[in-house]
């Protein structure tokens, strides 16, 4: 072995050597820590021991600190709502304050506008009060459970000692008895409530305030169409800043269970200034409105009674209802989503309506007499041009009642105006057993009757009339059935009428016993038909060539057999023939038999035309007098002239006294005929005779036919 490799031998001894070294020692490390781990176990077990003691002992704190955390939530979770509580009470306290003063102001304002703008800030305390004590009432329960669950969660963990606890439950027994008897109390008993009912006292007063025009009477059917237009304008009855105020009242007042009240109030108010309204205009003559007590008022009052309804009538729906309308919207439009105003504008208006309906139904239930007509038509003209603002001011369900009244109305309307002049023709033809009239004159009922045609075929009623018959016609025969053209509906119904009157006539005439009193009766009559209808509506209406035919002929016919009857006669007694055949001693004692028997006859005559023959018409009377002259003096003075030698002229009246005395006979018949009364029947004067025309629209209708106590048309 070399050297080399024994020192690496030694090298690799050593090197092993300090390895063994190491491991003991680190044996012995080992040994020490064992011994320190085995030191350390009986530590900590020792250590557990005493941590298990001490969680024990601690066990009992743990709970109570809990409990105490959980406690600590309880209060909190009751101290807010009861501040909460707390809070709203004390503003409830300071709006009451506020309410006190603002009355005080309210109460010595004087001001209108300020007064007004001082009570808006009253109903909006009010409103702020309601708010606050409304908070109060939620508030209360919630306050009042929080602090039950603390006096429960105390009782059932004796967190804190008896008497706290005592005192916790008796504050809770105090709260609930204020919120059952204190917030009542707010509401209903206390400064709230005569709060509200001064509202409700400024809300009666404050539309009380508010006034119609102060409609003068006698204004309204003024002949000033302008007056008349102005009167029917609506105007506003209240400022923007009454409006206002009420609307907030209102709502107010809804708002706090007192809606019915406040409509009571607005409806009342409302209604009696409405009504005030129209009674400035003294409707005295709506006080009679049935048909019985109708048919005992005197014409000249009905008729004026009639007109003064259309025009009250037209005033209340053009003026008085809009303006009522409109404010109701205004200040009830908000409440209920706007449902409750139409109902409250109709209560208003129904019962005056109510007043305005019945009278027109009993002035459409009375007596069908024939001067009623015009009215009729007037009352039904006046309700259809009322018809759209009618409409427009009672639509929806709310006025429906009102609405199916006012088409009642028109309905009597139109049965009554039809009934009337169907029953014309029937009157003439019941009156032929009254006896005609003494002289031959004209009969009043023919006069009436002419008159009455051509009125109503004047543009005021013709129209209108023609309206009403074919509404009949379609209830009658269906609205699908065909209807006859407006000018054949309208002739039809005239010529049953004109035919009644000329019945009426032929049999009036044959209760004459004298023989000449019948031709002048018809002359006298059909002579007026057809000179008053000549150029009229009513003429043309009937037609020019029936007219000549049915009456002017008939009138030249009797006015013929007049002149023969009366005057024929007397002529024939100058016969020639019969002196021819006599010889010349008889001559001259029959020349002188004829002339006075001639003369006798004349005076006879004469003084029969002066007592008992009467022509009123001018024109025929100076037509029959110029023919009696012709007839008579021609004849007489030729006789005269002939016989001249067999007579002593001068005993003998001359051929002028002959026409003299005629002249003065038809003379005395004109003055019969100016100094004649007029007419006691209901009358109407003859636009043709030159009486004074009417205008406006209701001066424009019939004021002219006058009603005596007897019946319609008794001649």
């Amino acid at each position: 072995m070399s050297m080399e490799e024994l020192k690496e031998d030694d090298q690799m001894l050593v090197k092993l050597k300090e390895a063994c070294s190491d491991l003991n020692n680190l044996l012995q490390i080992s040994f020490n820590v064992e011994t320190s781990l085995a030191e350390m176990e009986d530590k900590f077990y020792g250590m557990q021991e005493n941590l298990s003691i001490a969680s024990t002992r601690i066990a009992p704190l743990q709970s109570l600190s809990i409990a105490n955390k959980a406690l600590d939530t309880r209060i909190n979770r009751a101290i807010s709502p009861a501040l909460s509580l707390l809070e709203s009470f004390k503003l409830s306290e300071s709006l009451q304050r506020r309410l006190l003063d603002l009355a005080t102001k309210l109460s010595n304002e004087k001001s209108s506008n300020k007064r007004l703008e001082k009570l808006i800030k009253y109903v909006d305390t009010v409103e702020s009060l309601n708010e606050a004590i409304s908070s109060i009432g939620k508030e209360c329960e919630p306050a009042i459970q929080k602090l039950q669950e603390v006096v429960e969660f105390l009782s059932r963990t004796k967190a804190t000692d008896q008497f706290r606890t005592r005192r916790l439950r008796e504050t809770l027994i105090t709260l609930k008895s204020l919120c059952e008897t204190e917030v009542d109390a707010m509401r209903f008993d206390g400064l709230f409530d005569d709060a509200l009912l001064n509202l409700q006292d400024e809300y009666e007063s404050l539309l009380n305030k508010m006034r119609h025009r102060n409609f003068m009477e006698g204004k309204v059917d003024s002949d000033d169409q302008d007056d008349v237009t102005a009167e029917m304008v609506p105007r506003d009855l209240a400022s923007e800043l009454e409006v206002e105020v009420l609307t907030k009242i209102s709502e107010t007042l809804a708002a706090n269970d007192c809606l019915d009240i406040c409509i009571d109030i607005f409806v009342k108010v409302r209604y009696r200034r409405a009504a005030k309204a129209l009674m400035r205009l003294n409707p005295k003559y709506l006080k009679t409105y049935s048909p019985e007590e109708i048919d005992e008022m005197e014409w000249e009052s009905l008729e004026t009674a009639i007109s003064l309804w259309i025009q009250h009538f037209e005033l209340a729906i053009k003026n008085v209802f809009v303006s009522e309308k409109k404010l109701c919207c205004q200040v009830l439009g908000t409440i209920m989503d706007g449902v409750i105003w139409p109902e409250c504008f109709v209560k208003i208006a129904d019962k005056i309506m109510a007043v305005f309906f019945r009278f027109g139904e009993g002035v459409a239930r009375s007596k069908k007499e024939p001067q009623k007509l015009f009215k009729l038509l007037d009352m039904f003209e006046s309700l259809e041009r009322l018809k759209p603002e009618f409409s427009e001011i009672f639509a929806g369900e709310a006025g429906a009642d009102i609405w199916s009244r006012y088409r009642e109305l028109e309905k009597l309307l139109v049965h009554s105006s039809t009934k009337v002049f169907f029953e014309l023709g029937l009157q003439i033809e019941a009156n032929q057993d009254v006896l005609p009239p003494q002289d031959g004159s004209v009969p009043k009922l023919v006069r009436y009757a002419i008159n009455y045609l051509k009125y109503l075929l004047t543009d005021a009623y013709s129209a209108t009339m023609v309206r009403v018959l074919k509404i009949e016609q379609i209830w009658k025969a269906g609205i699908l059935s065909t209807t006859e053209t407006d000018e054949n509906l309208l002739k039809d119904a005239m010529f049953n009428i004109m035919d009644a009157i000329r019945r009426n006539i032929e049999s009036k005439k044959l209760r004459y016993k004298d023989k000449v009193l019948p031709h002048v009766f018809v002359m006298n009559t059909y002579w007026y038909i057809y000179m008053r209808t000549r150029s009229t509506e009513l003429g043309k209406l009937m037609g020019d060539q029936y007219m000549k035919k049915t009456y002017k002929i008939v009138a030249e016919e009797s006015a013929y057999s007049y002149q023969k009857q009366a005057w024929g006669s007397l002529v024939r007694l100058l016969d020639k023939e019969d002196i021819k055949r006599v010889n010349k001693d008889g001559l001259t004692a029959m020349v002188r038999g004829k002339m006075e028997a001639f003369t006798k006859a004349f005076d006879d005559i004469t003084q029969r035309h002066k007592n008992f023959y009467h022509i009123p018409d001018s024109d025929l009377r100076e037509q029959m007098r110029e023919a009696t002259v012709k007839l008579v003096v021609p004849a007489y003075t030729e006789f005269l002239n002939n016989f001249a030698s067999s007579l002593h002229v001068k005993s003998y009246p001359s051929p002028e006294y002959i026409e003299d005395s005629l002249n003065h006979m038809f003379e005395v018949a004109d003055h019969k005929t100016s100094g004649k009364s007029s007419l006691g029947l209901r009358q109407m004067k003859d636009p043709s005779d030159g009486s004074k025309s009417l205008s406006g629209e209701q001066s424009r209708r019939s004021k002219d036919f006058r009603r005596s106590k007897s019946s319609a048309i008794d001649a």
